[in-house]
């Protein structure tokens, strides 16, 4: 099979944060490239979106297969791109093939409606069809997951794709796509990888490319900005799932300990680099320090340590950058009067598992998401304090709040303001068939199951007339 990557010009090295050996040389994509990804996709768009839906769903089922068949080597693309743990890169893979199944069984789930009609002999129908050739551009921090949401669904609908490849993980995301252009049809499915400091130029145009029709990105609030300016400027609707700064209610009936496991899982796993990771853990103060003494001893037991050798909870960050905006957020906290009650110092890339308790307001910690495993617990008056800290975020995307009271939990649930909330659950949580997304400064639209078919597909209004037509004119 032809890459991207065996007649490339020009490329670009992505190297391990751990040890800073090259891990990836990838092809560094041109505007000529994209132009010729975008008129090979159009090309291709007619007759994948004239294939009936179960020769599509039977495509696709194949494509889930070829990932899984992949499995050594996306683990091996994974601990090596960005430093993931073997379990965070396996779970993403069986996750991603869930999401592609998933996408299949939706084939034949893009229906339509008639609708009364009150002209006589009018049949009105409202009918979901493909839009044609879209954009999905995924981030480094579950690749095969978010790299695999961006075009299954898209090519379920009838519609053609290309995946913009993170700088990150530029091997993850090729594996992506060679394992679906081995069972779709030619210029169905393509990838573009940029060298980082063509980013803007490749992305821009993506965006800009007349073929392209819809685009969805996941990755930070600032980028998904820019690029819902610049498809504003052609009227080109935008899929959206942005940065989060979760919430995690403990509240006074809480059952203490089931709480302290969901709440680290939320924060620290992948070293909390998640969009739903735990970020705020709010308790109502009269069980505040219990909750500390019980979830600072958890902390101290996650080890980290280099994801290569697979003996740790917690492997590498992505990048220096993390180390440093993370030991920024702690030294702004304790400087106010936070105290740190687990974590330490970081060994390069490999940051500890950090929480910091009496987090208040006025702390960069509160408000600035961090990515990285580190957590502040912030003390609550009581139920309405901790709503009220809650919702005291741009961000909207993930929350959970704990209570043994499931109807109590359930009305301070509907108060949260965000896309996604768990009663007695972690936020991170994730399910192909859910439907994914955010509110305010996370995004908006959402992936998964039904959901995602509104995203990807055309609403048109269609009549047929059975009468003579009668007219004033």
């Amino acid at each position: 099979m032809t890459t991207l990557l065996d007649n490339a010009a020009r490329t670009f090295e992505r190297r391990n944060p751990v040890t800073g050996d090259v891990a990836t040389t990838t092809a560094a994509a041109t505007i000529a490239d994209v132009d010729a990804a975008c008129d090979a996709a159009a090309a291709a768009f007619p007759a994948w979106s004239a294939l009936g839906p179960n020769a599509r769903r039977a495509i696709l089922f194949k494509a889930a297969d070829a990932l899984e068949a992949r499995k050594d080597q996306f683990i091996a693309a994974m601990v090596n791109e960005i430093g993931a743990t073997p379990p965070w890169a396996g779970f993403n893979l069986m996750l991603a093939a869930g999401i592609v199944r998933e996408a299949a069984a939706m084939t034949t789930q893009i229906g339509g409606e008639v609708i009364p009609s009150d002209k006589p002999g009018c049949i009105a129908m409202a009918l979901r069809e493909p839009v044609g050739v879209m954009v999905g551009i995924a981030p480094w921090n579950a690749p095969i997951i978010l790299g695999v949401r961006a075009i299954a669904m898209p090519l379920a609908c009838g519609n053609t794709v290309i995946l913009k490849a993170s700088e990150a993980c530029p091997r993850t995301h090729a594996l992506i796509i060679e394992a679906f252009q081995e069972v779709l049809p030619e210029g169905t499915v393509h990838l573009i990888s940029n060298a980082p400091a063509d980013a803007g130029e490749i992305v821009g145009a993506l965006i800009d490319n007349p073929h392209v029709r819809r685009i969805n990105f996941t990755g930070s609030t600032h980028v998904g900005k820019i690029i819902a300016k610049r498809a504003a400027e052609h009227l080109k609707p935008v899929l959206l799932e942005l940065g989060g700064k979760a919430p995690f209610i403990v509240l006074d009936d809480a059952d203490l300990d089931e709480a302290v496991k969901a709440a680290a899982f939320g924060a620290f796993m992948n070293s909390g680099q998640i969009c739903m990771s735990t970020e705020r853990i709010i308790v109502v103060e009269s069980v505040a320090d219990a909750f500390a003494e019980k979830f600072a001893a958890k902390a101290k037991t996650l080890a980290v340590g280099d994801p290569a050798e697979g003996k740790t909870q917690l492997g590498a960050v992505v990048d220096q950058k993390t180390v440093d905006t993370v030991a920024g957020l702690v030294e702004d906290a304790l400087a106010k009067g936070a105290q740190r009650i687990a974590g330490g110092e970081s060994n390069g890339v490999l940051m500890p598992a950090t929480v910091i308790d009496k987090v208040t307001t006025d702390m960069r910690i509160f408000r600035d998401e961090s990515f990285g495993p580190v957590v502040g617990i912030i003390r609550a008056r009581d139920e309405a304090h901790a709503i009220e800290l809650a919702n005291d975020t741009e961000y909207g995307l993930s929350a959970a709040v704990f209570t043994k009271d499931t109807a109590r939990g359930l009305r301070v649930a509907k108060q949260i303001k965000s896309g996604i909330c768990h009663v007695n659950g972690p936020t991170v949580h994730d399910e192909a068939q859910m439907p994914f997304g955010g509110t305010k400064a996370s995004g908006y639209g959402r992936f998964g199951g039904k959901a995602g078919i509104d995203a990807f597909t055309e609403l048109r209004w269609v009549t047929v007339e059975t009468l003579p037509g009668h007219y004033p004119i």
